[in-house]
């Protein structure tokens, strides 16, 4: 049987082969039409990657992360269906057809709306669907026969009939607000659109003379361009400095206009002089404050960010960056300009093309969300959906209760056109289907259909119950939905889910999902936001060429803990390539020790070792499966880890090196039994995490063991109770306590790992019953000789472990440079735990250091607190 596995672990040998092995046969395919009784179906759909997307770090970590849990429930014989699919992304999908078009020296006006919108369609056609190619490298068990485009025809249909319900029952309306504008794309953007990044700036200080009078009032801003569109300044009603200003008026300076001083609460008394210029039109804040004071909106801004006619001759047609230098110049001039502060704040970025964004006074299509925001608050209040970690369902309720109407459309060409349609007289809108009739309110004839697409999270929110069919009663749609369970990130728990929630439940009546699982960003190993900006994004296709999905895969999930972000560095996933190549060693060399006829026995085994490992291994399921439970993939996978590389690797396959080689047909049919039992539970267990690895070794195990056409479709571990044997526990835990401590002394004293050393054990009851028993075993994995003694040497190394006192026995000679060696080492090691101890006690390193780098220095700190006294021991001996 040896030569049925390779002699060296390359994935590159097997992982796109399992994969079409896998989704050939259909085993990722749900089905509905299998009668189940209730708990015996799960469904999650993908938050859907843009189809101009491309693999990156945040998205190979979410779909690990759904992928163990979608394996894991399809082993354990629930109909599965993971949904997957890609969003249509407007606005980036239009500037990477721009682009191209930019390549032939053309430009999207020359070809027109329907032209450019073929094209895109061609360009999705031929390029789009791409990350969902790089998923499938990832080992995603998608049900690949269900992917759905929010472009498609019947998401479309979807998207217009929610549209049209909600405009019906007033949640939708047509109406002038400030939007997040963006002058390069010329379309507004929702604030997941906007990014937000520090800007080293200036704080200008500018007088308004009052009018016919000889004072006047100074106001701060970071926008000195937008002061051409004030219509007032305003001051705190408390604030004393001003009571003499209010009910007067002002000069704006280089435009002459007069301007009232208002009073309203959204002043900052603290910011700049405590007064502030009120530009309706292009601030939120001062838009409101004008409401309620009864300023009217002045737009100085064209649409591409250059000033308008309402700027004034001497600025119109200047890009807004230019008018704000001859703003500064003239104010300077004109003894306009009181004082200038270096100013850090925050300035919002197109996510697309990174222009700078100004807020702008638009007419849009805006969604009235309270009502619906009110039943997405209480379902999670009741319950009805679970959030994991419970730390992110209070900013679920703080958003949601601040809520903001939200503006659904932007002024681009390509996604889902808004269903409406404006009337000849240029005021009666209606929506849904063109009217075949003059307008019912004006009488003219004649419509126009409205010009915007919506926003791509308005298609988005339907996302859970749109791809299973809806509208329509389909089967799909009343067998998965709610669906199950959700995995997203943190960064769109407003903008994606807390809608997700809205929609499902004023249009299916019940909540999109019976949980959520909200996960931490993937960072580099310094802790760093990854972004191209930086320079530390990292393709996971590169890991995956060069380590394997299986070790990218399972770093993610040892890393997972709920809620934390996940510092991602190569070493960690050099690391768990290594636990690949060792399961994959350990595999081989089982195969190599079985005999033709080796089978997993019925009769429970009888050696002490294999007494144990079994209990071990039964832990391990129930720890695993309650890991399962709560999300704690990074539990589940390290409780593996562990077991896998330690118990079975390290110690049981040691131990059972006598038995497969000796005389005794008894022991060595027993210990291959075990051998075999405990790997196809293991690679059950490790499928989740690792699946192509663990395709390929399970393959190779005897058919008699294997139950199933593929392990993905095996059947899943139980807990085994017989198994737990807290006696066998116990008394190896001695044995490993004694050869642990042995193998650590002969580390430090650097005794050739071949070598066989000499102990003396002091004689008693407790060492002739324990060696009388496990003499053996323990002679074979410390590499010694040992014998019983009444008294114990004065010359050799002290060792003592469960109720054994003993004596490493070296020759004389060895001990002086045994010694300076080890003083050597002492020194070293106290050094190190010195700084680490100076690290630690330091409360800016514990705060803001990487969480994992903190841990880090805690454990290294603990061994080598046990590791320095033990030392010190030794070297005493040697005197």
């Amino acid at each position: 049987m040896a030569e049925s596995l390779a002699k060296r672990y390359d994935p590159k040998e097997f992982e796109e082969r399992w994969y079409r092995f896998w989704e050939e046969r259909g085993f990722f395919t749900a089905h509905p039409e299998e009668e189940r009784e209730d708990g015996e179906r799960f469904c999650l759909v993908i938050p859907p990657p843009n189809v101009t997307g491309t693999l990156h770090m945040g998205h190979a970590f979410e779909d690990a992360l759904m992928d163990c849990v979608v394996r894991w429930k399809r082993m354990r014989g629930l109909d599965t269906l993971w949904l997957p699919g890609t969003d249509h992304a407007g606005i980036a999908t239009q500037i990477v057809v721009e682009q191209e078009l930019a390549k032939e020296g053309r430009a999207r006006h020359e070809l027109g709306r329907e032209k450019f919108v073929e094209r895109v369609w061609k360009w999705r056609q031929e390029s789009g669907g791409v990350i969902l190619k790089q998923l499938r490298r990832m080992g995603a068990s998608c049900d690949w026969t269900r992917e759905k485009f929010t472009m498609e025809p019947a998401l479309s249909h979807a998207v217009q009939k929610v549209f049209v319900e909600l405009y019906r029952e007033g949640l939708v309306y047509r109406g002038e607000y400030i939007v997040n504008w963006c002058p390069r794309c010329q379309t507004a953007l929702s604030d997941l659109e906007a990014s937000d990044s520090q800007h080293n700036g200036h704080l200008w200080y500018v007088r308004y003379p009052e009018a016919g009078g000889d004072g006047g009032i100074v106001v701060a801003t970071t926008r000195p361009e937008t002061m051409l569109g004030d219509t007032g300044v305003a001051v705190h009603p408390e604030d004393e400095r001003f009571l003499n200003l209010l009910g007067k008026k002002v000069v704006l300076p280089l435009v002459g206009r007069e301007i009232p001083v208002v009073a309203d609460p959204f002043v900052d008394k603290e910011f700049g002089t405590g007064a502030v210029k009120v530009t309706p039109a292009h601030d939120a804040n001062d838009f409101d404050a004008a409401k309620r004071c009864g300023l009217p909106s002045l737009l100085v801004m064209n649409k591409d960010g250059s000033m308008s006619e309402a700027a004034g001759k001497d600025f119109e047609g200047l890009d807004r960056f230019e008018a704000r230098e001859k703003i500064l110049k003239l104010l300077e001039e004109q003894d306009f300009l009181e004082k200038i502060e270096d100013y850090e704040h925050i300035v919002k970025h197109c996510g697309r093309c990174d222009t700078v964004i100004e807020p702008y006074l638009s007419t849009q299509w805006f969604v009235k969300v309270k009502p619906l925001a009110e039943r997405a608050v209480e379902a999670v209040e009741k319950g009805r959906t679970k959030v994991v970690p419970e730390k992110w369902k209070k900013t679920y309720f703080e958003w949601l209760r601040n809520i903001h109407d939200w503006c659904i459309s932007r002024q681009i060409w390509w996604g889902h056109p808004v269903p409406a349609w404006h009337c000849a007289c240029g005021e009666c809108v209606v929506a849904g289907e063109k009217p075949d009739s003059a307008c019912a309110k004006c009488g003219k004839d004649g419509w126009t259909p409205d010009p915007d697409v919506l926003d791509t999270w308005f298609s988005s929110q339907l996302w859970p119950f749109s791809t299973l069919g809806w509208p329509e009663e389909t089967r799909d749609l009343k067998t998965y939905y709610p669906t199950t369970l959700l995995i997203t990130g943190f960064d769109i728990l407003f903008f994606w889910v807390a809608r997700m929630m809205m929609a499902g439940l004023h249009f299916m009546k019940d909540v999109p999902f019976r949980e959520v699982y909200i996960h931490g960003l993937v960072r580099d190993a310094k802790g760093h936001k990854m972004s191209k900006s930086r320079g530390n994004t990292v393709d996971p296709l590169d890991f995956i060429e060069k380590y394997g999905a299986d070790s990218l895969r399972f770093t993610f999930l040892a890393m997972a803990t709920p809620g934390m972000d996940v510092p991602l560095n190569e070493q960690r996933v050099a690391g768990y390539r290594a636990f690949c190549t060792k399961l994959w060693n350990a595999v081989r060399f089982v195969l190599m020790n079985l005999d033709e006829e080796a089978a997993i026995q019925k009769d429970a085994p009888s050696s002490l070792p294999e007494r144990w490992l079994l209990s071990r291994l039964a832990r391990t399921v129930e720890e695993v499966n309650a890991s399962f439970a709560d999300y704690r993939f990074d539990h589940a996978a390290n409780e593996l880890y562990h077991f896998l590389w330690g118990d079975f690797c390290d110690w049981f396959v040691e131990i059972s090196k006598p038995a497969l080689s000796g005389g005794d047909a008894e022991a060595k049919r027993s210990a291959q039994s075990t051998l075999l039992l405990v790997l196809d539970r293991v690679l059950r267990l490790l499928h989740p995490f690792m699946p192509f690895i663990t395709e390929e070794l399970w393959q190779k195990l005897p058919a008699s063991v294997r139950d199933a056409e593929s392990l993905c479709v095996a059947a899943w571990p139980d807990t085994e109770e017989s198994w737990f044997d807290r006696k066998a526990t116990d008394v190896m835990d001695g044995v490993k306590s004694v050869v642990t401590e042995i193998r650590a002394v002969r580390s430090l004293l650097q005794v050739n790992p071949k070598e066989m050393i000499e102990i003396a054990v002091l004689k008693n009851d407790t060492s002739e019953e324990r060696l009388s028993a496990h003499g053996a075993m323990i002679s074979h994995l410390a590499r010694l000789k040992y014998s019983l003694v009444q008294t114990l040497p004065q010359k050799g190394i002290p060792v003592r472990a469960w109720g054994l006192d003993m004596r490493i026995l070296r020759e004389d000679e060895e001990f002086p440079a045994v010694r300076a060696r080890l003083e050597k080492s002492l020194a070293e090691f106290s050094k190190q735990h010195e700084a680490m101890a100076a690290k630690l006690a330091n409360p800016l390193f514990v705060e803001r250091a990487p969480v994992e780098v903190v841990e880090d220095t805690r454990a290294h700190q603990s061994a080598l607190e046990k590791k320095i006294p033990r030392i010190k021991e030794i070297i005493e001996a040697l005197r």
